[in-house]
């Protein structure tokens, strides 16, 4: 046995394994940054605030979940508005006009986001909502018909890591196969809904080698929901590859998720990383990893020691540069790694 994996074995063995951290605190803090974001004036639209990949996307995954491990009865202020948001956008825009002109990267995202998001509001559902159904119509009208990037959509490319490079057409298209899975079924085995899906796995099966290993792990995630998007005997080598690269204490560097381009004006990153392993302890359990490996256990002790006592929140540093101590956009990798830790830490109980 190495010494590594003793480590971690040692550490998921101890008592009280994954329960010492607090989903209200990290509620509360999740629920602070949406207050912060709400009154961001970089963040509105006419049609309410827009969804961030760093604090809105991570928000509407982990805050439906807080909410029932919580005992909650209704949505945040901030979920609805966001969704609201959505809707309002959506119903602005007409789909056959996005299929005549070029897409801009801003609307490739939010046709994305609003098809995801409205697809799992939708869950459970038999049929799909009107919302929901003009939300897709949107995401297959702005599909790339040509070139590198057929069968993906825009995205923004920033040079911001991890969400807004190059790269990141790679990461959007992947959330769109989450949100292609997370659609009712019938509707992915309509004939013209089918062949968009074919489109959409063509280009991730053609990519996906070129990727950083971040993107290749939300591909992963996204076959949880739509297995045609990563045959079964390409998803073993992607856990394994992660799980080769966790560290002694269980947890993951920034770095393991690359490879990233360099950044030399931010913070130093050092040893294990509360987004890192967060995203990838989530990530794991989708992809169907057990509570029980060795691996999962270190990474769920490894988060449930590093929440902030009083914000509740799991601190991490951006990427990219170095803000004031008082900037919204300080914590914007922090907002993730709250929002991963938390859903990784839910998922296993």
């Amino acid at each position: 046995m190495s010494p590594r994996l003793a480590v971690i074995l040692a550490l998921a063995a101890l008592p009280g394994f994954c329960e010492d951290w607090s989903p209200r605190l990290a509620a509360q803090y999740l629920d602070s940054r949406q207050k912060e974001w709400f009154a961001w004036p970089r963040a509105m639209t006419p049609e309410g605030p827009c969804v961030s990949c760093h604090t809105g996307v991570t928000y509407l995954l982990a805050r439906p979940a807080l909410r029932r491990a919580l005992g909650e009865s209704q949505p945040t202020a901030y979920e609805t508005g966001l969704l609201n948001g959505m809707r309002a956008r959506v119903a602005k825009k007409d789909p056959k006009a996005l299929a005549k002109e070029p897409v801009s990267q801003k609307l490739g995202v939010e046709a994305i986001l609003s098809a995801l998001f409205l697809a799992i509001e939708d869950t459970g559902r038999p049929t799909m909502s009107p919302e929901a159904s003009q939300a897709f119509e949107q995401l297959w009208s702005s599909q790339v018909r040509e070139g590198k990037a057929k069968g993906a959509w825009p995205w923004f490319s920033y040079d911001l890591d991890p969400w807004e490079t190059p790269e990141s057409v790679f990461y959007g298209a992947a959330l769109a196969a989450l949100a292609a899975g997370s659609a009712p079924g019938e509707y992915r085995d309509r004939p013209e809904i089918r062949e968009r899906v074919n489109g959409l796995n063509e280009y991730l099966k053609r990519e996906q080698q070129t990727q950083p290993l971040h993107n290749r792990l939300t591909l992963l995630w996204a076959s949880s929901k739509l297995p045609s998007a990563l045959p079964e005997s390409l998803r073993r080598p992607i856990i394994d590859e992660i799980l080769g690269k966790q560290q002694a204490d269980g947890g993951w560097t920034i770095e393991s998720l690359g490879p990233w381009e360099p950044h030399p004006q931010a913070p130093l990153s050092v040893g294990s990383n509360s987004y890192a392993t967060g995203f990838v302890a989530f990530v794991l359990q989708q992809a169907g990893v057990a509570r029980s490996h060795p691996g999962l256990r270190g990474a769920l002790r490894w988060l449930a020691s590093h929440q902030d006592r009083q914000s509740g929140c799991w601190p991490a540093d951006s990427m990219n540069k170095r803000y004031e101590i008082d900037a919204m956009p300080v914590r914007f990798m922090q907002d993730a790694a709250t929002a991963f830790a938390t859903l990784g830490l839910l998922e296993a109980r």
